[in-house]
């Protein structure tokens, strides 16, 4: 079976969001074009690790292009984005693997995002090959979102997508868990339990 690529370039939106409550969200990314939206799942960790990539590469972008390549330092007010994510929001899978690269000659940002998929290896240079495997452009490979984003696009994506990671529970003053509406049993305070 041939890989399944939901390819947008451009999309006329990219964002992450979240569905239900803080504590209980499920994390997705999501482009659209048109009528046509593409949803995949993913952990916040994954979230916050792309919104923090993407500011990264685009910071080295203009800093190797002298300020030449048409990348805002800040995401620019034209471009935000604060509307929900669109529904219904149906998973077309989970997030496993993340790549981004610098398309200097489009002068695009490209976001892949490759689904999950269970490694069998029995050494880490097994493992290794079959990590660097996935990566490959292969036709048979696991099903992928492929994303091209403006430099703009690009920073209003890692903004919008930090603010909604910073968007969950508050945390505890004392341990920096996550505080529950219910309480919380903090490990500073010898377990016991902590309100609101």
């Amino acid at each position: 079976m041939s890989r399944q690529v939901f390819l947008y370039d451009p999309p006329d939106r990219f964002v992450a969001g979240t569905v239900g409550l803080p504590g209980r969200r499920t994390f997705f990314l999501q482009a659209t074009a048109g009528s046509r939206t593409t949803s995949v799942a993913l952990e916040k960790a994954q979230v916050e690790a792309l919104a923090e990539r993407i500011d990264e590469l685009l910071d080295e972008v203009v800093r190797r292009t002298g300020g030449n390549a048409p990348v805002p330092a800040v995401a620019p007010a034209e471009v935000t984005d604060t509307a929900p994510l669109d529904t219904p929001v149906e998973e077309e899978f989970r997030v496993g693997t993340m790549a981004l690269a610098w398309d200097g000659d489009e002068e695009r940002m490209i976001v892949e995002a490759q689904a999950l998929v269970e490694l069998e290896a029995e050494t880490d240079d097994d493992l290794a090959e079959a990590e660097e495997q996935l990566l490959q452009d292969d036709e048979n490979g696991p099903p992928m979102l492929r994303v091209r984003l403006t430099g703009a696009m690009a920073r209003e994506f890692a903004k919008r997508a930090m603010e909604v990671v910073n968007a969950g529970r508050p945390p505890c003053p004392l341990c920096s868990l996550p505080l529950d509406p219910e309480g919380h049993v903090c490990p500073r305070q010898n377990g016991y339990r902590r309100g609101l």
